[in-house]
C-alpha cells in the first residue's frame, strides 16, 4: 500500500504508519483557511499493494480511525471516494493496484449552543436551509466569539421552529452544516445543509463553480467599464502586525490564490468630483474578501468598508445612511442536492442599503446601464 494525501502546505495528514491524523486534517484546514482558500478539501489518496479481498467501508475503518464505519459509509454514499477515479459504494471489493481517493472532513467537535436570534428563512427542507443573512452577524464560531453567531441562530431554530438539525460535516470546528461563508456585514444569501449528504454534494458545486452567486455593492467613483472581468490572485497581508492578521491583499506570489470577479456596472452617480456606483458582482471563485480586495484595488473601494478604504455615507443632512460595507449577497442559484431540482433565490437588500441607492438615485438623475446577462434590479425591490 502506498499512501499521499493533499496539503496546503505540501505536507501530509498521514501518519508513517499510513492512518489519517485527526490534528493533521484540522491544521491543514486552518491552514487553507488562512491563505483565504475556503474552497480547499483535504484528500487523502491509496494504491493498494497487495489484494485486500476486502469491502472500501471496513478497509477505510481501519485507514480513517477517528470516523466511525456508520459515519465512512455516509461519507462514500454522499459520493466522496472514488476508486479507480469512479464514484465508489461502501460495499465495493478492494482488489490488487485499486486506487483510492477520499475527501476527509473536519475532525469532530462539541456542542453548539442555541440561542433565540431571528433569522430570515428563504427557503427550507429536510436537506437544506437558505437564509437572507442580517450585516453584523458571524456565520459561525471563531476564536473568542462563540455565541451570537448564525450557527448558535440555527440550533435553536431546529429545536424550536423547524426540525431536523445541521450536517456533522465541518462540526469539529464549530462550524456543523456551513457549505460557504458571508462576511460578518455582507448581508444576504447563503445556505446551510442539514444533511452530510446535502453537505458534501453542495460543496461540490461550489468547489467546481457550479453556484451562481451575485451580489450588488455601492462603491466610491464612477467605475468607467461597463463590464469587466477581475483576475487578480489573493493572499494573506504581508504584515503580521495587529489588525493586519484578517486583511487580504492582491499577491502575485506563491501565496496568491485564483481570484476571478465579474463586475457589471448597474448605474452610475453623479455626486460630487467623484460619483458613486451600483455595481452587480458574479463571483467565479470564493476567496475569503475577494470582491472588497478586488474593488479596492481597482480604486473603487465598497461604500462603509473601511478595512479596504470605504468610507461611510452621509446624507445631505448630515445623517449616517449607511457605516458598514454596502455588500449584499442578492442572488443564489444551484442545483438542489438531493432532488436535482434547479433552484434561484433573491434576498432583497436589507433597509439601510436600500436607503443608500435610494438617496444617491434622489442626488440626481442615475445613469443606468443594460447589459445582458444582469438581474434585473426590479427582482430585488430597486
Amino acid at each position: 500500500m502506498t499512501e499521499q494525501s493533499d496539503h496546503p502546505e505540501g505536507g501530509s495528514v498521514l501518519s508513517p504508519g499510513g492512518k489519517v491524523d485527526p490534528d493533521a486534517v484540522f491544521a491543514a484546514y486552518e491552514q487553507a483557511r488562512e491563505r483565504g482558500d475556503d474552497s480547499f478539501v483535504v484528500r487523502v489518496h491509496f494504491e493498494m499493494l497487495r489484494d485486500h479481498n476486502t469491502r472500501l467501508d471496513k478497509y477505510l475503518t481501519s485507514r480513517v480511525t477517528h470516523m466511525s464505519r456508520s459515519q465512512l459509509q455516509k461519507l462514500i454514499d454522499s459520493g466522496q471516494a472514488f476508486v479507480n477515479d469512479k464514484p465508489a459504494k461502501a460495499s465495493t471489493k478492494l482488489r490488487l493496484k485499486d486506487r483510492i481517493t477520499l475527501a476527509i472532513p473536519k475532525p469532530a467537535s462539541g456542542e453548539i449552543e442555541p440561542e433565540d436570534i431571528a433569522l430570515v428563512v428563504l427557503h427550507e427542507d429536510e436537506h437544506i436551509i437558505v437564509l437572507n443573512k442580517s450585516p453584523d452577524i458571524i456565520v459561525h464560531p471563531a476564536r473568542s466569539e462563540n455565541r451570537g453567531t448564525m450557527i448558535n441562530a440555527l440550533a435553536f431554530h431546529f429545536a424550536n421552529r423547524s426540525s431536523g438539525e445541521l450536517s456533522t460535516v465541518g462540526q469539529e470546528f464549530a462550524r456543523p452544516g456551513v457549505v460557504h461563508r458571508l462576511d460578518r456585514n455582507t448581508s444576504g444569501c447563503i445556505i446551510f445543509a442539514k444533511t452530510d449528504q446535502a453537505h458534501w454534494k453542495m460543496g461540490q458545486q461550489f468547489e467546481q463553480r457550479k453556484v451562481d452567486k451575485r451580489y450588488l455593492a455601492v462603491v466610491h467613483g464612477r467605475v468607467g467599464v461597463d463590464t469587466q472581468t477581475i483576475e487578480l490572485p489573493l493572499g494573506p497581508h504581508q504584515s503580521k502586525a495587529k489588525g493586519m492578521r484578517e486583511k487580504r491583499v492582491v499577491r502575485h506570489d506563491e501565496l496568491g490564490k485564483a481570484s476571478i470577479t465579474v463586475c457589471r456596472v448597474r448605474e452610475r452617480y453623479t455626486i460630487g468630483k467623484a460619483g458613486y456606483s451600483l455595481i452587480e458582482l458574479e463571483l467565479k471563485t470564493g476567496r475569503t474578501h475577494q470582491i472588497r480586495v478586488h474593488m479596492s484595488h481597482l480604486g473603487h473601494p465598497i461604500v462603509g468598508d473601511d478595512m479596504y478604504g470605504g468610507r461611510s455615507f452621509i446624507d445631505a443632512q448630515g445623517k449616517v445612511v449607511i457605516d458598514r460595507q454596502s455588500l449584499h449577497a442578492g442572488l443564489l442559484g444551484f442545483v438542489h442536492p438531493i432532488t436535482e431540482e434547479p433552484m434561484e433565490f433573491i434576498a432583497p437588500p436589507r433597509k439601510e442599503l436600500l436607503a443608500l441607492i435610494e438617496e444617491l438615485r434622489s442626488r440626481g438623475e442615475p445613469e443606468a446601464i443594460e447589459i445582458n446577462g444582469t438581474i434585473p434590479l426590479e427582482r430585488f425591490g430597486l
